[in-house]
């Protein structure tokens, strides 16, 4: 998934100056950003306050779209350096290519996973023949400083652990631990991200971890998330400092669990470039500009996407500011 903003606003994130030891309940409000061709997202990570959950930097949600008709998502190869990208959907497919000769589609409930590292390059299209309706979010994971370069690589897991009870929830495991449960895909710093489907009536208790700061993201149906009622779409922080998380639904509904500890390190996000200093941002810009270092996507309709330019200040990593 790529920012595709003309302009991209610089943000400044990590650190643990605004992390609340205490729980929390932060209603986070979306932006609205075009993607493609065709499609909107609602943006609420980074939004303004709240730039970081654990290791997760970005959230987009969009859909249910109704794409018939429609190209549905198009996104131009572009590139990525110092994070993971996280496909996650409830209803459509999108085709993934990237620079290292990947080709996969992803569909509902299986998880693509992208380690950018030191640079990789890729495009996500609905495919040419697709089905009608599109729905799900894009996350991004900011890598440790000690991961950061490492080389790219390219994850698709069909078949992820899922945990079930008797009380109307399964959750399905993103990335990380959830309950004992642990998602085959590669992490680098102690986070988690479950997909929750609740039934109608249920009212349950999630076990969660004190020392991790976690986030509520709503996909579908009405819940209540530690007695703040919640519509599609919408986001709820949490912070830190919870042993369990009740949630209850009136009539069927899901929603993406997501936490970590928090992200210590201070860095830059521009773009779709996470580093720790502005110099490192103009040089990944320089080289995906000349064609060096990201390699080609090959197979995608289009042209590349070109970098926006740089802003006139100087980008500079200041933490968690709000």
């Amino acid at each position: 998934m790529s920012d595709l903003d003309l302009r991209p606003t610089p943000v400044v994130c990590g650190g643990r100056d605004d992390v609340s030891a205490q729980p929390v309940r932060e209603l986070l409000s979306p932006r609205r950003v075009p993607l493609g061709e065709s499609t909107f997202v609602r943006r609420l990570l980074p939004t303004l306050g709240r730039r970081m959950v654990g290791a997760w930097c970005f959230v987009d949600n969009y859909g249910p779209d109704h794409i018939a008709d429609e190209p549905g998502m198009q996104v131009p190869p572009h590139p990525h350096i110092g994070l993971q990208t996280v496909s996650w959907l409830h209803a459509g497919e999108v085709l993934h290519r990237d620079s290292l000769g990947s080709l996969q589609t992803v569909r509902p409930k299986e998880l693509g996973l992208m380690t950018a590292g030191r640079a990789i390059s890729h495009s996500e299209e609905s495919p040419r023949t697709h089905t009608p309706t599109l729905h799900g979010a894009q996350l991004w994971v900011a890598l440790p400083d000690g991961d950061r370069h490492v080389a790219p690589a390219f994850e698709h897991h069909a078949d992820l652990p899922v945990v079930t009870g008797g009380n109307g929830l399964a959750a399905t495991v993103i990335l990380g631990r959830f309950d004992g449960a642990a998602s085959p895909g590669a992490t680098y710093t102690p986070i988690v991200g479950a997909d929750l489907a609740l039934s109608d009536g249920a009212d349950v208790r999630l076990p969660v971890e004190p020392d991790f700061e976690y986030a509520a993201l709503t996909m579908s149906g009405i819940t209540e998330v530690d007695g703040v009622r919640l519509e599609p779409g919408s986001m709820l922080y949490l912070g830190c400092g919870r042993r369990d998380l009740r949630l209850r639904a009136d009539g069927d509904s899901g929603l993406v669990l997501l936490g970590g500890e928090p992200f210590e390190e201070k860095l830059v996000m521009w773009w779709n470039f996470v580093a720790r200093t502005g110099e490192e941002i103009a040089e990944a810009r320089r080289a995906w500009t000349s064609g060096d270092r990201f390699g080609t996507v090959h197979g995608y309709d289009g042209a590349p996407l070109p970098a926006p330019p740089l802003p006139a200040t100087p980008l500079k990593p200041r933490g968690r500011t709000r």
